[in-house]
């Protein structure tokens, strides 16, 4: 397969990519040598091999999902401006 530079223009605006004229001809040769190589993997005889990006069953450990303040509350707002109730005090930005 082949593309002119008709179709990389269309592939382009599809794309969004803005691409000049002195462009097209290089994209061009660009997407159609990836085209070639995919036609080269095509081409290649798989019968008989493996698959190996085959998912395993894979039990990993995990951990409890606890939350915790840490205890160091007091630490974490002993340089706050401002705090109240346990938490930094922040001013209103909402009119």
């Amino acid at each position: 397969m082949s593309l002119t530079r008709e179709n990389v223009m269309k592939v382009a605006k599809l794309a969004r990519i803005k691409l000049e004229e002195s462009e097209l001809d290089a994209m061009k040769m660009e997407i159609n040598g990836i085209l070639t190589w995919i036609d080269q993997l095509q081409q290649v005889n798989t019968d008989g091999v493996a698959v190996f990006s085959e998912q395993q069953a894979q039990h990993l450990p995990e951990r409890t999902d606890s939350v915790s303040d840490g205890n160091i509350v007091d630490a974490i707002l002993a340089n706050a401006p401002e705090k109240a109730h346990g938490m930094f005090a922040v001013p209103k930005v909402v009119e």
